[in-house]
């Protein structure tokens, strides 16, 4: 069985990731199913979420690292997934990477100014005030290792989709994973 496509969003917080996801859904041919970091995090009881003991850290990090198995298992399946992610640190990139490294996965930078950024945190209310500024510095690979970077405020979304459908059909588009995972075992 052929594996599934894996369209994996890489932003900081109102980069435009869930709008893009869901123009790529209806633009898309053939279904793909999204997946979000934030749903795979909040699945986890609340109580376990923001705490300070490791056991309780351990717990909703191990949820993250849930979603990765579960992208695995659908393209294991044939089935093509949509991800919503941030890397802000250089501790989730490697676990997905272990497990993920050898799928047919584009790796999307989805980014845009700052000065949006905020304008974005404070229209959608949703968002706690200054989180994309602070994750921005700490965008992870620092490196820019990526298949395409799309920018959601120069592109409108159906550009930045369309940008990314184009790559798809070609096998030879989906590099940035190999790349990361050989980097990071050498």
């Amino acid at each position: 069985m052929e594996k599934g496509k894996i369209i994996y969003l890489n932003g900081v917080s109102s980069a435009g990731k869930t709008t893009l996801a869901k123009a790529l859904q209806a633009r898309l041919s053939e279904p793909y199913y999204w997946m979000s970091v934030d749903t795979f995090m909040y699945m986890t009881p609340q109580k376990f979420i923001n705490n300070d003991s490791d056991e309780n850290e351990e717990i909703w990090i191990q949820a993250i690292i849930n979603m990765y198995h579960t992208i695995k298992m659908y393209s294991d399946m044939g089935f093509n997934t949509i991800v919503d992610d941030v890397f802000d640190d250089d501790y989730f990139l490697p676990k997905m990477l272990e497990i993920l490294h050898n799928y047919p996965a584009i790796f999307v930078q989805v980014t845009c100014p700052l000065e949006e950024l905020q304008r974005r945190e404070k229209e959608r209310g949703d968002r706690e005030i200054g989180l994309a500024e602070r994750q921005l510095p700490d965008l992870y690979p620092q490196d820019k290792t990526y298949d395409i970077t799309v920018d959601t405020h120069i592109n409108t979304t159906e550009e930045c989709a369309n940008k990314i459908i184009a790559l798809l059909d070609n096998p030879d588009n989906f590099q940035a994973f190999r790349k990361l995972w050989k980097q990071q075992n050498h």
